[in-house]
């Protein structure tokens, strides 16, 4: 049957078939989260007698009610969290790229030696002592936003990749704009940045997801309640609700405990997609930085 084809239809049903293909996995990868929305509107009785399906056979919104009872805690969560997340967005992707443009010219001296340094850091670590002894006593940023900040600041992983997509570009750019007197901090800001838009997206993205998912900081560093950003918030918020419910048979007050897990999800995630969704048109082009040229 493929042999009757000429060229043009045999690209035309690869194309078709490839297309249904990457369908049907977007479909199963989004019925988990459908799913997850779902329990989070259906009533306690039901998840437990019924479990999780795509459409609530009892609505309810008794997690939600539950959850943002007292909206005061989740909502300074969310400022925290906004807070941090584009403050260490802007600023990590600035800082990386900068060094990652240093470290893509060749003009660089010790652009071997400082390459080296960035990898080695992805492969060793000094551990959680001297780690936490650096944040709380040498650089004094315990209890405060800078202790959710600082350390996801600088990823060498996002340097390396930037580094690369930085090398790629053309160099007769740069030569030219050297001779119509431009400075470096012009080119990088006039020349650099416009031209890799979609590698800077990428790599915000995967920032940003970083710092809002982050819970680990927040754990070791703040002591502050007003400084709990929203992920340690929830897990807060999922311990006391797991404390609750056993002790349910003694109050005789019922916990929504399943349905309100499933609220502190998609309340977590909703901003994060919202997010996604502004940056998605580079991701694309943008997910090619995964190739490396060696020079």
């Amino acid at each position: 049957m493929l042999a009757s084809l000429n060229y043009k239809q045999r690209t035309q049903l690869y194309h078709r078939i490839i297309l249904l293909f990457i369908g049907i996995i977007c479909v199963v990868w989004v019925i988990p989260l459908l799913m997850i929305v779902s329990g989070s509107l259906t009533e306690e009785k039901t998840l437990v007698n019924s479990g999780y399906q795509i459409i609530p056979p009892q609505f309810s919104i008794e997690a939600y009610r539950w959850l943002w009872n007292d909206p005061s805690i989740l909502v300074n969560a969310y400022g925290v969290s906004i807070v941090v997340t584009a403050v260490g967005t802007v600023f990590g992707v600035l800082i990386m790229a900068l060094l990652a443009y240093a470290l893509s010219r060749k003009q660089l001296k010790l652009r071997t030696v400082l390459t080296f340094i960035v990898f080695f850091t992805m492969l060793f670590n000094g551990g959680l002592v001297p780690y936490y002894i650096n944040m709380s006593r040498v650089l004094g940023v315990k209890d405060t936003l800078w202790a959710l900040i600082l350390p996801h600041l600088v990823g060498p992983f996002y340097v390396l990749l930037l580094r690369t997509y930085f090398s790629t570009l053309p160099s007769d750019l740069f030569d030219a704009a050297r001779v119509d007197g431009a400075g470096e901090w012009r080119i990088f800001f006039q020349i650099v940045v416009p031209l890799s838009t979609p590698a800077l997206a990428t790599v915000a993205l995967f920032v940003m997801l970083q710092y809002w998912n982050d819970m680990y900081q927040a754990l070791l560093f703040i002591e502050n309640q007003n400084l709990y950003p929203l992920q340690f918030t929830l897990y807060r918020l999922l311990v006391n609700t797991q404390m609750l419910n056993e002790l349910t048979v003694q109050t005789g007050t019922p916990v929504p405990h399943l349905s309100v897990t499933m609220a502190m999800a998609v309340t977590a995630i909703v901003p994060i997609i919202v997010a996604f969704l502004f940056v998605q048109k580079y991701f694309v082009r943008g997910i090619t930085l995964g190739g490396i040229k060696g020079d």
